[in-house]
């Protein structure tokens, strides 16, 4: 909403100093949105007058016609001779009053003036369009054409008002008050202690029985219509400048005399106002819901297939026009410069549900000036001194005379009042108001205040958003000031902390940030065809999605099954800019369906759902487990002065996922795997003891080629993804700090050799289970193949350290140690001492 300043002082008296910037500090302090302050005319500087055409001479051999023009400007020019210029334009004639700048003068965007020569003539000044003074689109599409009753030689910046202050304030949905200069000189009123003139306060006739017959057949949605009638109206009557300015200031462009006063009613009430041509309705005018299929044309030109819902007016012939929305061409007022002027007019003044006009703009795509306010909220108290103030301006400026005739269909309703402690705003806030300042905050407002402790609060018509005690209580605390408000920290009770998941799952994303990961937050959907990109097959429950009604992006409607796509995305698009060395991570999570979920029921609005049917939508929500991932690719280690670097390999994806087992305090078992989308060489499932049993988390290790061809990413790229849900099943609880032995360790080192198709973590598990209680480490440092070993074999070299708590081990005690360790591999594996 476009606010001029010079307009907004009419209905309140701000300080004489008072800018623009001040106002907006004032009303964003109240909780009003000023996005900007426009200073028109900036940079102006005259002298730019009127002047009246005197003479035209058409230039020839020109590509474009020019006029050489004698303009009189009285003594503006300090001679009183006729000024000559050059202009193009081709909408005036000679007698016109037109607005020229002189040379020595400055238009907006530092634009000098000067006398000079163009088309073999001297050009001693311009005459001026409104786009070159800044003034926006006047309808005029060329020169500004002024009224003959203006002086020669008058100031044109004063006459065109354009020297000016407009504040452009982004309305919320809830706050249609402030959809009119009404709504913002209040709230500007009230941030000043200063009264308020209300311009809805008027001298309305009551109605009778002689106004324009109305019928309404759809009270619930228009519950009020109010209608007027002017005749005897000029149909040469031209809106006059400061009408024109202020619509133009406001952001609406100038049309015709009674379209622009019901935009200007509707600017300064907040009240969308309708005319139709009297002579071209026919019978009653009625409101009613359209019929199916129904067909209607409206102002812009365009055929409308209307709905059931639509809220249409209609006369004798049909629809007339879309209720709150947009007139009907059938009934459009016709232009002063039509050979047939409209000389009697009907004025509508409704107010129809907000709901039902939302659901008509959107529906056909029309949003409206008038759709914008009614759907965020219409006085319906205004109806009735909008239509007067339209009527008083059609006389005033029209010629027109106002019909004694006076209709108002109005649907009984009581006003909306609200209970609420003295106290209430005090708790809300944590500020002690007092019951004063509480009652007087929300009489300023518009309110009825009645009562001590507890309050009754009738809310005023315009602010429809004032539905609950909570609502007064903020109204009391913006204008009481949000940055008043202390700051103070709430106090959760004891023993109401973070749990131990969700201690679990910080301290994921802090040992992951440590090993240097980069956390990355995509949207959790995918699509089939990326599905189909990581080469996961048809039957894999992975493939099992939940589709959603309204997604954001069709080219993705399901909801994640695994995280790889959006990360693989974020790898790819990161990779694509020119960042190569990348380790990304991110934890949420993923939707897996079984597809025995019942059907979800529609829970109702109009109470609270009972226990049984809020089990019955959580029955039909899919599994959600939590997980966590990884994607790696380019160098993990940086080459330099210090050394040679290393890329990043299917290890460092294990690795990863270990980071995150220990923060558990698991220990994984790491096998070979081949599961999609990674290489099935380089691929590694990843197993923990959950519930005494063994139990699948995750996968990690090297993408395929076909993978990384598809997404386009970067080759040799490598991934992980684990279950965070399991990991922590796997879990003994809260980390216990390790006891730290004085005594001495003892290192035996072992090299084990083995078929190559025996996994190092079974080997592994055998020497932990043999070496026993004194086995306080154990380390793969090696891995060797070789003819030495022979075809299918290969070496697996370990460090164990064996530790005592409460003695020094002696040689023997860790040779045994290291003996049962081998013995049992032996046993289980087939190893063998290398060398023995």
């Amino acid at each position: 909403m476009r606010i001029p300043l010079s307009w907004l002082r009419e209905y309140v008296d701000l300080p004489a100093t008072e800018t623009g910037r001040d106002l907006q500090e004032k009303l964003v302090a109240t909780g009003l949105e000023v996005e900007t302050v426009e200073q028109l005319g900036a940079g102006l500087k005259g002298p730019l007058v009127v002047g009246q055409v005197l003479t035209i001479e058409e230039l020839e051999g020109f590509k474009k016609p020019i006029r050489f023009c004698t303009v009189d400007v009285g003594r503006a020019n300090g001679t009183g001779e006729p000024q000559e210029i050059v202009c193009g334009a081709r909408n005036f004639a000679v007698g016109d009053k037109v607005v020229v700048v002189l040379p020595g003068a400055v238009l907006p965007g530092d634009f000098a003036i000067a006398a000079r020569k163009t088309y073999g003539k001297t050009s001693h000044g311009m005459i001026c369009s409104g786009d070159e003074l800044g003034m926006g689109d006047d309808g005029s599409g060329g020169i500004i054409v002024l009224p003959p009753e203006h002086e020669v030689g008058t100031d044109a910046i004063e006459l065109l008002q354009l020297v000016d202050e407009v504040l452009d304030i982004a309305v919320t949905a809830n706050r249609g008050d402030c959809l009119s200069l009404r709504g913002v000189a209040r709230e500007a009123a009230i941030a000043y202690g200063l009264p308020l003139r209300d311009p809805a306060l008027l001298d309305v006739p009551a109605p009778n029985a002689n106004g324009y017959p109305v019928r309404i057949s759809e009270p619930a949605g228009c519950d009020r219509f109010t209608a007027r009638i002017v005749t005897g109206l000029n149909p040469e009557a031209r809106s006059p400048i400061w009408l024109r300015r202020r619509l133009q200031k406001a952001g609406m462009r100038p049309i015709s005399l009674a379209v622009d006063i019901t935009n200007y009613v509707m600017l300064e009430l907040g009240q969308p106002l309708h005319a139709y041509d009297r002579s071209l309705v026919q019978g009653a005018i009625g409101v009613r819901r359209a019929e199916q299929g129904e067909k209607f044309t409206t102002l812009d030109g365009a055929k409308r297939v209307l709905d059931a819902e639509d809220l249409v007016i209609t006369d004798d012939r049909g629809p007339i026009g879309l209720a709150g929305v947009m007139g009907g061409a059938n009934t459009e007022i016709a232009d002063h410069d039509a050979d047939a002027g409209t000389t009697d007019v009907v004025i509508e003044a409704a107010h129809f549900d907000p709901v039902s006009i939302a659901r008509t703009a959107r529906r056909h795509k029309l949003s409206s000036e008038a759709s914008k306010r009614f759907e965020r909220g219409v006085d319906p108290q205004a109806a009735s001194a909008a239509a007067q103030r339209t009527v008083d301006l059609l006389v005033l400026l029209a010629g027109g005379t106002a019909d004694p005739g006076v209709t108002e269909v109005i649907a009984p309703s009581a006003p909306h009042t609200i209970t609420l402690p003295a106290d209430h705003p005090d708790k809300v806030a944590g500020v002690t108001y007092g019951r004063e300042t509480v009652v007087r905050r929300l009489q300023q407002v518009g309110c009825d205040v009645y009562g001590q402790d507890n309050l009754t609060v009738t809310v005023p018509s315009w602010r429809p958003d004032l539905v609950e005690p909570n609502d007064l209580a903020e109204e009391v605390i913006r204008l009481e000031g949000y940055e008043n408000l202390p700051s103070t920290l709430p106090r959760p009770p004891a023993g109401r902390g973070l749990t131990e998941r969700q201690r679990l799952h910080r301290r994921v994303g802090r040992a992951l940030g440590g090993a240097g990961y980069v956390e990355a937050l995509n949207y959790p959907f995918i699509s089939d065809e990326t599905l189909g990109k990581l080469g996961i097959e048809q039957d894999d429950p992975r493939r099992t999605t939940v589709k959603l009604v309204n997604p954001l992006s069709d080219e993705e409607p399901a909801l994640r099954t695994t995280m790889l796509p959006g990360l693989l995305e974020a790898l790819r698009r990161n990779d694509g800019r020119g960042s190569h060395d990348l380790a990304l991570f991110e934890t949420g999570l993923v939707f897996r369906p079984t597809g025995d979920e019942p059907q979800a029921v529609r829970l109702p609005v109009d109470r609270r759902p009972t226990d049984e049917e809020i089990a019955g939508l959580d029955a039909a929500l899919p599994r959600q487990p939590r997980h966590a991932a990884v994607v790696l690719t380019g160098a993990r280690e940086q080459a330099g002065w210090w050394g040679n670097g290393r890329p990043a390999d299917w290890a460092d994806a294990v690795e990863a996922a270990r980071t995150i087992a220990r923060e558990a305090g698991v220990e994984l078992i790491v096998r070979g795997d081949q599961h999609a989308p990674w290489h099935p060489g380089r691929c590694a499932a990843l197993f923990a003891v959950v519930d005494g049993a063994e139990t699948l988390v995750g996968h990690a290790g090297e993408l395929h080629p076909r993978v990384i061809k598809a997404l386009h990413l970067p080759e040799r790229s490598c991934a992980m993804e684990i279950d965070l849900d399991l990991v922590e099943r796997a879990g003994t609880g809260a980390l216990q700090a390790p006891r730290i032995s004085t005594f001495p360790v003892a290192t035996q080192d072992v090299a084990l050799v083995v078929d190559a198709s025996v996994p190092a973590a079974d080997v592994e598990k055998a020497l932990r289970e043999g070496a026993g209680e004194l086995l306080e480490s154990l380390r793969l440092f090696d891995v060797f193949t070789g003819e030495q070993l022979g075809e299918g074999r290969k070496s697996l070299a370990y460090a164990l350290r064996f530790r005592a708590s409460d003695r020094t081990l002696t040689v023997d005690e860790a040779s045994a140690a290291r003996d049962a360790a081998v013995a049992l591999a032996a046993e289980r594996t087939g190893a063998v001492l290398r060398g023995a």
